[in-house]
């Protein structure tokens, strides 16, 4: 896969200081990747870099939103996202990026291209379960929620009465599991 050029920074004419970068990233970042859980992106990144003598550390934070379908609904909505992530390159004898917190460039190297640590960091910064804000209050109204309402299991008043008719001698030995 080809390294996208605007997610490279060549860090060699950089000064010993502070340096800023902003980017956009939209749905079409996520058509590079293939990666098919965005309806559609809108996510801005900040990264600060910090170039040392022997190292640079970096500050990433993002925030936005990422359209996606609800788990229960299938319902799209936009899911707000922010996260934060700092990584620091070193310089060594040659590439290696099997520490998550540090990336390590071969001698010479005078730029490098941040696009992966973005995409997983957009990615892991989206909830496991996504549900729909209107799910949550009530405000939604779906075809979906309606059938799932309906096929709810209801008690009915027979179930109530067997409840009842429970002879007593086990009501001591549920007691046993609850006593813990």
């Amino acid at each position: 896969m080809k390294p996208l050029k605007e997610f490279t920074i060549p860090f060699v004419g950089l000064k010993i200081a502070k340096h800023h970068f902003d980017y956009k990233v939209e749905q079409a970042f996520f058509d590079y990747f293939e990666y098919e859980d965005f309806n559609n992106v809108n996510v801005h990144v900040k990264v600060d870099l910090e170039k040392k003598t022997t190292l640079l550390e970096l500050h990433f934070k993002i925030s936005g939103f990422v359209n996606v379908n609800c788990d229960l609904t299938n319902e799209p909505f936009d899911q707000t996202i922010e996260n934060e992530f700092d990584l620091v390159v070193k310089f060594g004898e040659e590439y290696n990026d099997e520490n998550i917190d540090i990336l390590v460039l071969p001698h010479g190297a005078y730029e490098f291209n941040i696009q992966q640590y973005i995409y997983e960091l957009i990615v892991l910064s989206v909830p496991v379960k996504r549900i729909h804000p209107g799910v949550d209050d009530g405000s939604l109204n779906s075809e979906i929620l309606e059938k799932l309402e309906e096929l709810s299991p209801k008690l009915n008043k027979n179930e109530e009465n067997i409840e009842k008719d429970i002879d007593p001698r086990w009501n001591t030995l549920k007691k046993l599991l609850t006593d813990k």
